[in-house]
């Protein structure tokens, strides 16, 4: 299958709801309005419902119950729910469809438990939080795009993994002359991400050397701590090749990695059940 072919399906993808797209487009934009930000989710009345079930999840740990979208903004501020917005949007955003071997649930719990150690290793790493979370949610969301628009061809190239045990990218390369990194790059340049976004997801499984490689080490490790500590509950999951060059640009300590896994194992269930339910 050509690159061109895939291109025009990312082209002819039906486009998230306005106000997602308006978050996501708003990320790392420090003048927008979250007044007007937070009555246009409040106006999308399944998104509002699922933005508030995660900010009054326990992974925040309010001290109170919030009710409505603009008191979330007032509490947890603007960037925060920007993030959980997006999620609670992306996570709505694409059907279940029908690819054999392909289960959308075990997606996501990867998906929330990559976003969750990014978070935590830029907590660590004193960088955006709110950014990193949202970049690790998304970070294979090539995968869907796949799986949507060609499941028998996707099925087919699970199918090729199982009879070589190979990774995932390596199955998809094999059906598509392509794999789900090259082709989230696609999408999110679509969606208009800074280009830094765009080359993150386009490279966690292939970091370089490089000052501006930082996002990209990060979102690159992030994902293989997820796949380690098996949070998408699959028998046939596979970490990886770690890069040992992102993993010593890092440089993280022992009690840093500790750090990220315990958090992320005690928040991962709370946000699952926020966000998948």
């Amino acid at each position: 299958m050509s690159t061109d072919e895939i291109a025009a399906s990312v082209r002819d993808l039906p486009a998230l709801p306005a106000v997602v797209m308006e978050l996501i487009q708003s990320i790392g934009d420090a003048n927008a309005n979250a007044e007007l930000l937070a009555t246009k989710i409040s106006h999308d009345q399944a998104l509002a419902a699922k933005t508030l079930r995660l900010a009054n999840s326990s992974f925040y740990g309010l001290s109170r119950r919030v009710t409505s979208i603009s008191e979330a903004t007032t509490i947890l501020g603007l960037r925060t729910l920007r993030s959980i917005a997006t999620a609670a949007g992306l996570v709505s955003g694409f059907s279940d469809a029908a690819c054999k071997g392909f289960h959308f649930d075990a997606f996501w719990r990867h998906a929330i438990g990559t976003a969750l150690c990014a978070r935590s290793l830029a907590q660590a790493l004193r960088l955006d939080e709110d950014a990193a979370f949202t970049l690790g949610l998304m970070h294979d969301i090539g995968r869907l795009v796949l799986v949507s628009c060609y499941p028998q061809r996707y099925a087919a190239a699970l199918a090729y993994r199982g009879e070589v045990d190979c990774v995932v990218s390596d199955a998809e390369r094999f059906a598509f002359d392509t794999d789900h990194a090259s082709v989230g790059a696609m999408v999110v340049e679509r969606w208009h991400f800074a280009p830094s976004v765009v080359a993150a997801i386009a490279r966690h499984h292939a970091p370089q050397a490089g000052a501006e490689e930082r996002l990209v080490d990060l979102l690159h490790v992030a994902d293989n701590m997820a796949h380690a500590l098996d949070l998408s509950h699959l028998a046939d999951d596979m970490v990886p090749p770690l890069s040992m060059a992102a993993w010593s640009r890092l440089a993280l300590t022992e009690s840093v990695c500790v750090q990220v896994f315990r958090a992320t194992e005690s928040q991962h269930d709370a946000v699952c059940q926020a966000l998948l339910t």
